[in-house]
């Protein structure tokens, strides 16, 4: 990849819940994301992980700091246009599938394309192609309950790639997957980083994947305690 800018870059990033005993979930965090880029975010359990994916991912708003997203300043919006960036430039991979009970494979990687405006037949095809570059073009009919726990996940995957975001975020992709399954995920992840370009950030409690990863930020109390690479 020649082009190695940052495409994310978090400065003095603080989230604290008040209350009798105050949480300082992340405490003064800096960080730059390079595009392209295939990383993990690690740490125990109350580490800041989660709090900080849902920042990245435009879900919730910091108390103090900025978090800068592909040339937008996404702590200073409105609701109205974290919404907006978010369907734009950002993909989400979760630990459970969370796919629509009674619409097909091809029926749930189309809906990100119809929501975003996409007609349907253009929706159709380019869900079509999505789903044959995870590996199930003889699975687009089939309803998520016809589908094994990993083919399930792939249908995600595909969903989070139908806007093609600049950034796919998985939060504890394969955390509900046997290993074989997880394996199987994981590499498909990696193709995905090697042939189309995204940043993929995974958040999860997984050593052993989080370093098949190119780089490791590891939080320990809502501080970067290690920048692995």
């Amino acid at each position: 990849m020649n082009d190695r800018s940052n495409i994310i870059e978090i400065r003095n990033l603080s989230k604290v819940y008040p209350g009798g005993v105050e949480v300082r979930a992340l405490d003064g965090i800096d960080l730059d994301i390079k595009r392209g880029e295939f990383l993990s975010i690690i740490g125990p359990s109350g580490s800041g992980k989660s709090t900080l994916l849902h920042m990245i991912g435009i879900l919730d708003t910091p108390t103090s700091g900025t978090i800068n997203i592909d040339g937008r300043v996404v702590t200073d919006m409105s609701e109205k246009e974290r919404s907006k960036a978010r369907n734009e430039i950002l993909g989400f991979v979760f630990q459970y599938h969370h796919l629509l009970p009674d619409f097909t494979a091809l029926e749930n990687v189309m809906m990100p394309l119809l929501i975003g405006g996409v007609n349907k037949k253009a929706a159709r095809k380019a869900a079509s192609v999505l789903l044959e570059d995870v590996g199930l073009a003889d699975r687009m009919d089939h309803l998520p309950s016809q589908l094994s726990g990993g083919q399930a996940q792939r249908v995600s995957v595909a969903r989070a790639l139908a806007n093609n975001p600049g950034i796919v975020i998985g939060d504890e992709p394969t955390g509900n997957l046997d290993t074989r399954s997880s394996d199987m995920i994981y590499d498909l992840l990696r193709d995905l980083n090697h042939n189309k370009g995204q940043t993929f950030i995974l958040v999860t409690h997984d050593e052993k994947m989080a370093k098949k990863t190119d780089r490791i930020i590891r939080l320990v109390d809502g501080k970067i305690y290690e920048d692995q690479v």
